[in-house]
């Protein structure tokens, strides 16, 4: 009996190639480009289901998937999709939304420890040869312990969070959400805030929101300038949250004290950026689930997820139905 056809578009470990071969007739494709766009698109044609992540799968190349009915994406984010258009479609998607929450907060909480204590700026001291006495506190940083710790949106990440922060670090937690986390304020001692309030009452402002058009561009010269001239700001969200540019502006006119980030405007980030110019920032690569663990963990539950849509069980991950 002939297997139904899965197109994979991003590299992945062998034995979770053979994982999904089991199941169905896999085609692989390593990552999708100019180069072999053409091809995918020929072999989506008759595929029942897409694993992957990293590609926006707009209208004008699902439109050629006339068999489609489940897309697996290995990713928490679904902002590469048009939901409404897979709706109409009658095309489930399906997310891993649990696997990354606690290695996604511990590098966001990386980011908040790299600049208050400065680490990458000593770092390139040290290796610079520029370290020959005693540091001068020009070089000093800020303590964490005891502060006041802001979080833009209270879902599984900014939990997490807030939970290490509270009770790792003894910080107080405000936080801007939608709707009330009850678990956060039962637990954390949380207290929920208005966007300017939380902007100007808090010593470390960090954003996990979603990418949508009530977030895009949510963070900009107004609320830099909301903020103490103290406060650092950490995005470990979505770039288009964050006005880059203002951000710039604010780190070089030392509005606020410095920044860490972990998501882009435009990833990667170009060389050409202001960002790139200033000391007072810390930039990594968006790594927010990039271990080795979570990394196997997140395709073994796209995996699971893309099984269980096959056989009509959308009752876990799905984000479209």
């Amino acid at each position: 009996m002939m297997k139904d056809k899965v197109v994979l578009y991003k590299k992945i470990p062998e034995q979770q190639k053979l994982l999904l071969s089991q199941m169905f007739n896999l085609i692989c494709f390593d990552n999708i480009d100019e180069s072999n766009l053409k091809q995918f698109i020929h072999e989506i044609k008759d595929a029942i289901g897409l694993i992957g992540s990293g590609v926006k799968l707009h209208q004008e190349i699902l439109q050629h998937a006339l068999n489609l009915k489940v897309i697996s994406t290995i990713s928490v984010g679904y902002d590469h999709f048009d939901l409404e258009y897979l709706k109409s479609r009658n095309i489930a998607l399906m997310h891993t939304p649990d696997v990354l929450t606690d290695t996604t907060a511990d590098t966001i909480f990386t980011l908040i420890m790299c600049s208050a204590r400065r680490t990458t700026e000593l770092n390139n001291f040290v290796t610079s040869g520029k370290w020959s006495n005693n540091l001068k506190d020009d070089y000093f940083g800020v303590d964490i312990h005891g502060k006041k710790l802001g979080i833009l949106g209270m879902g599984r990440i900014g939990y997490a969070v807030a939970k290490r922060a509270h009770l790792g670090f003894d910080m107080q937690i405000n936080y801007y959400n939608r709707s009330v986390n009850s678990k956060a304020e039962d637990n954390l001692n949380a207290q929920k805030m208005e966007l300017d309030e939380l902007l100007a009452d808090s010593d470390f402002v960090c954003s996990i929101l979603p990418a949508n058009q009530q977030t895009d561009l949510l963070i900009g010269q107004r609320e830099f300038e909301l903020m103490k001239d103290s406060a650092i700001f950490i995005n470990g969200g979505r770039g288009n949250v964050v006005d880059q540019n203002a951000l710039a502006i604010a780190l070089k006119n030392q509005t606020i004290r410095a920044a860490g980030l972990d998501v882009y405007e435009v990833e990667p980030l170009p060389q050409s950026s202001p960002l790139m110019k200033l000391k007072n920032i810390t930039l990594f690569p968006h790594i927010g689930s990039a271990t080795s663990e979570t990394r196997v963990a997140m395709i073994t539950c796209a995996i699971e997820n893309l099984k269980a849509a096959y056989i009509g069980d959308l009752t876990k991950n799905c984000v479209v139905s």
